[in-house]
């Protein structure tokens, strides 16, 4: 029998997906290494969605390690090709709010035991 997903779950769901096509099409139509403000608002706003909906207790250091790890290397500016540099910086946009309220998570989760 298939598992019944709440609304929220779909909103959390739909605003990754949606964020990540954000993402890769401001960074293959753009022409600035850095997104727009209107991107990088919708950006932000998905990612705090995905943060809060999205990851569980028993994900949040999987999730942690995997946002550092595209942090950095959207951070790092190596890579030869322009458009994937802008599709990567689009995504630690994305990624960076996602990632707060994951560590946010992770702080209270260590803080509230005994």
């Amino acid at each position: 029998m298939a598992k019944k997903t709440s609304g929220w779950e779909l909103v959390g769901a739909w605003s990754f997906i949606i964020g990540l096509i954000v993402a890769i099409l401001v960074g293959v139509f753009s022409t600035s290494a850095v997104p727009g403000t209107v991107a990088a608002t919708v950006l932000l706003i998905l990612g705090l969605i995905v943060g809060i909906l999205n990851v569980t207790d028993h994900e949040i250091i999987p999730f942690l390690v995997a946002c550092v790890a595209l942090i950095v290397v959207g951070s790092a500016g190596a890579i030869p090709f322009e458009w994937l540099q802008r599709i990567l910086a689009n995504i630690v946009v994305f990624v960076v709010p996602a990632a707060l309220v994951g560590a946010l998570k992770a702080i209270y989760a260590v803080a509230s035991t005994k």
